[in-house]
């Protein structure tokens, strides 16, 4: 039953469109940041480091402004049902994006201590690797979001395994240099502080996918996601295995 004013519906549809503007905008700044990540892990180029952690106030404040927008929509347009849901998935999907960019000025913060320390193995290029196939899933994602396309963000929610599974084998590698060498232990546990931020990107990527779901049917899926990092539960004699 929709019996709303059409000036209140047209005004409605017109206040989210603004709000879901803000979110691609915000988007577009996070996944610039996982760019400029990638390529930090190899470059080690503080000066775009300290451009990296200062772009994420922008982010930040974008977040703010859809927060104030949220609640402004809510007071004066009482939406309902599916018309609530996209302004509710609107608000996570911005508060994923924080997090996500706030994991990216982490990345860049460790540039500094990476500079100082010779590259251990092809670790760096793999990291590098795995940050820009999160930045492609959020890219992804949020096309998804604006298209409404389910199929797209569960095909998005599916690929978070494949980058817990290079989590894991970088997990391993860097154990085994560090077991090898005490010196490899400081260069290896930035890396995999590094390595453990990538793989949390991707799980408020599936995450946003999750939102898209629930926008659309009104339900979140009914079946967990296929979880494949296995970190936590790996000890040093897990490595001769």
């Amino acid at each position: 039953m929709n019996e709303l004013n059409p000036h209140i519906s047209s005004a409605f549809e017109k206040d989210l469109r603004d709000i879901e503007n803000k979110v691609v905008t915000m988007g577009g700044l996070v996944e610039q940041q996982l760019e400029e990540a990638a390529e930090l892990i190899v470059s080690r180029d503080l000066e775009v480091a300290e451009k990296l952690i200062a772009s994420d106030e922008a982010v930040d404040e974008i977040e703010a402004e859809i927060d104030q927008l949220v609640v402004r929509l809510i007071a004066l347009r009482q939406p309902r049902a599916q018309d609530l849901r996209a302004v509710l998935a609107a608000l996570k999907v911005a508060a994923d994006l924080e997090r996500i960019g706030d994991y990216a000025k982490n990345l860049a913060k460790r540039t500094d201590v990476l500079a100082q320390v010779p590259p251990v193995g092809s670790s760096a290029k793999t990291i590098r690797r795995m940050c820009l196939m999160v930045r492609q899933m959020v890219k992804d994602v949020l096309d998804a979001y604006l298209a409404r396309d389910l199929a797209a963000a569960e095909e998005v929610r599916l690929r978070d395994e494949e980058v817990d599974q290079i989590h894991n084998n970088l997990f391993r590698t860097l154990l085994t240099y560090m077991l090898e060498d005490q010196r490899n232990i400081t260069p290896c546990m930035h890396l995999l502080f590094i390595s453990k931020n990538i793989e949390r990107v991707g799980d408020h990527t599936t995450s946003i996918a999750e939102q898209i779901q629930f926008l659309i049917s009104g339900s979140m899926p009914d079946e967990e996601r296929p979880k494949g990092d296995e970190t936590s539960s790996l000890n040093a004699s897990d490595l001769a295995s």
